[in-house]
């Protein structure tokens, strides 16, 4: 049995296999990469992409782990895509997602495969959709996305997901001003986590506050009356997780039936398509004459021989 073959049976060894393969920067295993994924294509399998973004502490691994048993054990498929923040200095990652979510990983039902970002921007790793798709042939009715945890710059996962969901701690008006608006914007659904116990007081006052600060954004077009909004919730006793979810499906059914489903795949295609040809651009500047040009420029505008701009220019102009 090939790799596509063992992915569309349901394979989990075949998925893990396929996803390292897809990761892989060489350029025989990119090809092997391309023609599996143009394969798998035909399957046209959907499944319901979840992003998590969120605050460090927040609690994402007790959410996600506490939320995949949940749809678990209501028959779903549920495979989680964990990226972890590699080290800008040696470029290592801890990836320890699966023993954060001890109970999840022994769960036959679901898939955690913990990724390194490799100095990726946006808080998630440079093929997760390309894992995103592997995840979807495989069967899978549910993926979550977790992104590295920054809380703040990580937009990037809004292109990969169909609901978009923030989580948050108790907290003050600092923590408000200190989530930037542009990911505020982007959440579907914001949620606070750890209304339990001491702090469950804390977090009603904060769910209300994120209610009436998202009451003052414009209502976007792909969204129903009443979205995007704030909920409670405790991963820790597993209260609120059906209500949010009971909201995720309702809000993914609504674009569905009003062409919004579709309408932001093909648009996340595009967006896609074109990252992927700004990287080749990228990668083609450090190969042959286009590498001996970019390195001579790069000497004169260390010396202040030329200015970055005019050196950028001039490299560009070689490239028409």
């Amino acid at each position: 049995m090939d790799l596509a073959d063992g992915i569309l049976n349901g394979d989990r060894r075949a998925l893990a296999r396929a996803i390292t393969l897809v990761e892989s920067a060489r350029s025989d295993h990119r090809a092997q990469a391309l023609a599996l994924l143009d394969a798998l294509r035909l399957s046209n399998r959907q499944a319901l992409r979840i992003g998590l973004s969120g605050t460090p502490g927040v609690g994402k691994s007790t959410f996600i782990e506490s939320f995949g048993l949940m749809l678990t054990g209501q028959g779903l498929r549920v495979a989680v895509l964990a990226v972890d923040p590699s080290s800008a200095r040696s470029g290592g990652s801890i990836l320890g997602d699966k023993t954060r979510m001890e109970q999840l990983s022994r769960d036959p039902r679901a898939f955690i495969r913990p990724s390194p970002s490799q100095a990726q921007l946006g808080g998630v790793a440079r093929r997760t959709r390309e894992a995103v798709a592997l995840c979807e042939a495989a069967g899978f009715d549910v993926v979550l996305i977790e992104t590295v945890g920054v809380g703040q710059s990580e937009t990037v996962v809004a292109e990969l997901c169909d609901i978009f969901l923030l989580l948050l701690a108790p907290a003050g008006g600092d923590e408000l001003q200190g989530v930037k608006r542009g990911i505020m914007e982007m959440a579907d659904i914001i949620l606070v986590n750890k209304a339990d116990g001491d702090l469950k007081p804390a977090a009603l006052r904060t769910m209300a506050d994120y209610a009436g600060a998202l009451r003052l954004l414009r209502r976007r077009p792909q969204d129903p009356t009443g979205f995007p909004k704030a909920l409670a919730v405790s991963a820790l006793e597993q209260a609120g997780l059906q209500a949010a979810w009971t909201e995720v499906h309702t809000l993914a059914l609504w674009r569905k039936d009003h062409g919004h489903w579709s309408e932001r795949r093909a648009d996340q295609a595009r967006h896609w398509f074109t990252e992927e040809v700004r990287r080749g651009l990228l990668a083609a500047l450090t190969q042959g004459t286009a590498r001996d040009r970019m390195t001579e420029l790069g000497t004169a505008v260390a010396q202040g021989h030329i200015t970055p701009e005019a050196a950028a220019a001039d490299m560009l102009a070689t490239l028409r």
